[in-house]
């Protein structure tokens, strides 16, 4: 199963389309697949909050390419077919090809086009492998272009793809310098600022502006690659030629005739047998983040690699990676297929590689992966706790390392001096910049935190990650701060005060019931985490806590057919999400007909496009209602939860990458986009104990 459209545009349909895959880089044969009519955003190159390229239309030549925040990263792309130009990718000069297909798997998105009896197949594939972090933190992305004649003749075919150098600036008027190298047989082009002022700018609405966008094309037959402006551009699409030099004439601002990493193929006769080449487009960074004012490099530098052995590496690797995605997709859906059924799975194809580019992996100073969230057009925050919390199922199924590795620079701070609140940070800081909590009272006051919230999110997501490794170890390394925030929880955690929970954006509320349910499952989760390190007497204090305030939260709760949002608010109701831990983990704390009383509500409830958030407003949260419905005991409870999230993101009017805040009546955004929250997609995989131990156990382990 792939997420498939036509371009046909006719009411959604179940039909089956077969996507021939040809030449040598394109193995296996992608099987029949539903098709759906479009999603909000296609992801390109999505690899870290920096380097995310997204299509924002239908088709990939309606509208030029950008990034997750809006602003245009051009890539472009047209094809000479016996003398007649057309365009593939982007916008400008020449007539759109046709686009017939668009598939959309874990690692790869695929365009097939038509026109002048060729067919060009444009793949985009990143090695989005969670569990081997060599890979996944590799800034490359592999573009193919396969042309095949398919009317029976022989046609002359050039092809001609660029890659803007607003890939390496945040606004046009930053000055820019570039040129081109040798590494191995390949040409690699580059560009970017000539200031290069590394991890100085921090904020939401931000591109980097340092490092350099590189271009590397392995040799091959008819490939020509040249840095021009895009004046030449223009005369080159008229006849067909690229300048055998690059443009020289720099630095100057990236507005100015703006400089294009260009490469162009000239296919010669093409027939009825495939033909392909292939490109790397990459991002070297230089350093990624900065962690309490020490630069640290992205994860695949930490052994002393450079970018040059890199690009030879993963050019050497390519054939074999395309192998390793495509099993991986193959296995993923089918497993996710079975979990929740069809529309379920192609939810969570859309959502795999968001997650992951909402991240972005560094290695300590000691070379142990650290990962950092970014909160893309939230706050800009790095490493928030409650971003964490929604996208943990992605990462406890796919690779516990990755939630290990976002959990321990949280951990670290709250041991530190400087945090001297009994409950657990909100957030490290501004991205790229970790150096302590800039959210609420920061570390001076209590104003505006969330004590309740994220206390009880660190302690669920220790117990989770213990679960599946079957051991405590890494939580028992900061027991001191789990002892803090369970003896919070048990004090303030049953009727919590007026505070924000994750759900900020609804603003303050006291008596949160749902909160509430955090809190209990959290103390339970820490009465588990100290049974599994032989605390038998904190394990059985803290359980029976747990077990008496459940009683009291029904008692509270309790509202007719359902339960309350607050506790002194009856006529009121909310998703009850939190409650997905206590069948996750296995806890039983709750009683099973609270949860099926829940859904049978739910399900009464919902709008055109989901379930709202609460009874204050039609407004609703993607990941949560992936939650609530992972409460749901039979697969068609679930599936009917599920089935308006998925016309949501089928007929969203707000075209960006995924908006996990919208509007359940007009599905319409509401705020936010691009986060790594819709992770939480895949909660339901871990409500299905053989799936979630057998991907978990699967990680590559690196040194």
């Amino acid at each position: 199963m792939q997420i498939r459209s036509t371009m046909t545009f006719a009411p959604l349909r179940r039909l089956a389309i077969a996507v021939l895959s040809t030449g040598a880089c394109m193995t296996g044969v992608h099987a029949q697949e539903p098709v759906l009519t479009r999603t909000p955003a296609t992801p390109l190159v999505a690899q870290d909050p920096y380097f995310s390229i997204w299509s924002f239309s239908d088709a990939l030549n309606d509208q030029p390419t950008r990034h997750w925040t809006g602003s245009e990263q051009q890539m472009s792309g047209w094809i000479r077919v016996d003398g007649k130009l057309m365009r593939f990718l982007g916008t400008g000069r020449g007539e759109a090809m046709r686009q017939v297909s668009r598939a959309l798997t874990p690692t790869r998105t695929i365009y097939d086009f038509e026109a002048g009896g060729i067919r060009l197949t444009a793949t985009f594939f990143t090695p989005a492998l969670p569990q081997d972090l060599d890979v996944l933190s590799r800034p490359v992305t592999y573009l193919s272009w396969t042309v095949q004649a398919t009317d029976g003749g022989r046609h002359k075919v050039q092809l001609l793809f660029d890659a803007s150098a607003q890939l390496a600036v945040d606004n046009d008027q930053q000055s820019i310098v570039w040129g081109t190298s040798r590494v191995g047989d390949m040409a690699v082009m580059r560009v970017g600022t000539d200031t290069q002022q590394v991890l100085q700018k921090v904020g939401d609405n931000l591109r980097i502006d340092w490092g350099w966008a590189q271009l590397a094309v392995p040799r091959q037959a008819g490939t020509t690659t040249a840095i021009i402006g895009e004046r030449e551009r223009g005369i080159m699409l008229d006849k067909g030629v690229v300048p055998q030099a690059d443009d020289l004439a720099m630095p100057r601002l990236a507005h100015q005739n703006r400089p294009l990493m260009t490469l162009q193929v000239d296919f010669g006769d093409v027939g009825a047998r495939a033909d392909t080449r292939r490109a790397l487009l990459a991002y070297d960074d230089i350093d990624s983040i900065e962690y309490f004012k020490r630069r640290l490099p992205a994860y695949w530098r930490r052994n002393g690699m450079t970018m040059a052995t890199l690009l030879q590496t993963a050019e050497n690797e390519e054939s074999a990676l395309r192998r390793r995605g495509e099993a991986f997709d193959r296995e993923l859906i089918g497993d996710l297929e079975k979990a929740g059924g069809r529309k379920y799975a192609e939810l969570a194809v859309l959502a795999f590689r968001q997650t992951l580019a909402a991240n972005k992996l560094v290695a300590d100073i000691d070379g142990r992966p650290l990962y950092f969230s970014k909160e893309n057009f939230s706050n800009g925050c790095i490493g928030t706790v409650d971003i964490t919390y929604p996208s943990s199922p992605f990462f406890l199924l796919l690779n516990p390392d990755l939630l290990e590795a976002q959990l321990r620079p949280i951990l670290d701070y709250a041991a530190m001096p400087r945090w001297r609140f009994p409950f657990a940070p909100h957030d490290l800081g501004t991205y790229p910049q970790a150096n302590g909590q800039v959210y609420g009272g920061g570390e001076t006051s209590e104003d505006d935190q969330m004590p309740v919230e994220e206390s009880g999110n660190m302690i669920l997501m220790l117990d989770a990650l213990a679960k599946i490794r079957g051991n405590a170890d890494f939580a028992g390394r900061y027991w001191p701060q789990l002892q803090r925030w369970a003896s919070y929880l048990r004090e303030n955690g049953l009727n919590p005060e007026n505070q924000l929970s994750t759900d900020d954006f609804a603003g303050h509320l006291a008596h949160n019931a749902n909160l509430s349910i955090k809190a209990i499952s959290a103390l339970d989760g820490y009465a588990d985490l100290a049974r599994m390190l032989g605390k038998k007497d904190e394990a059985t204090r803290y359980r029976a806590t747990a077990h008496q305030m459940v009683g009291k939260w029904l008692a509270m709760a309790k509202d007719g057919d359902h339960t309350k949002l607050a506790f002194d608010a009856p006529g009121t109701w909310s998703q009850k999400y939190n409650l997905a831990w206590d069948k996750v983990l296995g806890h039983d704390l709750f009683p099973k007909t609270l949860l099926r009383d829940e859904v049978r509500f739910y399900l009464k409830h919902q709008q055109t496009y989901g379930l709202p958030l609460d009874s204050r407003k039609t407004y609703t949260k993607l990941d949560w209602i992936i939650w609530s419905a992972t409460l749901a005991e039979d697969k068609a409870a679930f599936e009917d939860l599920i089935a308006p999230v998925h016309r949501y993101m089928q007929e969203s009017p707000s075209r960006v990458p995924l908006s996990d805040w919208y509007e359940t009546t007009d599905g319409k955004q509401v705020g936010f986009q691009a986060r790594s929250v819709v992770g939480g997609v895949y909660m339901k995989m871990l409500a299905t104990p053989g799936i979630w131990t057998k991907w978990a156990g699967a990680s590559v382990k690196t040194k």
